[in-house]
């Protein structure tokens, strides 16, 4: 049970790469498959920080690289949606860059100040999540990219909004915070509870 959670990791770090090369080789005939292995990676995401915390195992380490792969799977996924959807993307090239330099300068912000690449799992972060795997799933699954897009992008700044409030406000670097205010409590040394289905 141990091997559970580092196992997960692996399996999404590998889902990337195949939809990739499911996608180059399928093209429009693999987008429900797509789909269903977009799910596969998040129901791993999802368990592998439960079951971690469960066994007691959570440590800085394995929640660096689950932060870490996130961020590879979720750009294979991006990918696969330049892939079969390029005219979704490049009329949206201004909120997607906006996302990704927002991205850049908490890893920026974060290795300036602690010398290390931030791994929060804030909250309003796991909400940017759902509205993501909504407007890939539109993208991907449909080639669409309406309110279900919009509302990655809206989430997505916010969500990288409390990242950098979060690095900004830590006295010293830790992983599994769940908000600014959160942040604010460590920053003054006091306690607070954490979800173990959360953080």
């Amino acid at each position: 049970m141990k091997n559970t959670p580092i196992l997960l990791i692996i399996l999404r770090l590998l889902l990337g790469p195949v939809m990739i090369a499911l996608t180059y080789n399928y093209g429009d005939k693999i987008r429900t498959e797509l789909v269903v292995l977009i799910f596969v990676g998040l129901l791993s995401d999802i368990f592998d920080g439960i079951i971690a915390r469960r066994l007691g195992i959570a440590s800085e380490k394995l929640r660096r690289m689950d932060s870490q792969t996130d961020l590879i799977f979720w750009l294979c996924v991006a990918w696969c949606s330049w892939i079969l959807n390029p005219e979704i993307i490049i009329d949206n090239t201004m909120p997607i860059t906006v996302i990704f330099l927002m991205e850049a300068l908490t890893y920026i912000f974060s290795f300036i100040k602690f010398g290390k690449e931030t791994c929060t799992h804030a909250l309003l972060s796991k909400l940017w999540g759902i509205t993501l795997l909504m407007a890939f799933v539109g993208m991907i699954g449909f080639g669409y990219a309406g309110i279900t897009f919009s509302l990655a992008v809206i989430f997505g700044i916010i969500g990288h909004i409390d990242v950098l409030l979060i690095i900004f406000i830590l006295p010293k670097w830790t992983f599994d915070v769940p908000s600014c205010y959160h942040a604010y409590l460590i920053r003054n040394k006091r306690p607070f509870k954490k979800h173990k289905l959360f953080n």
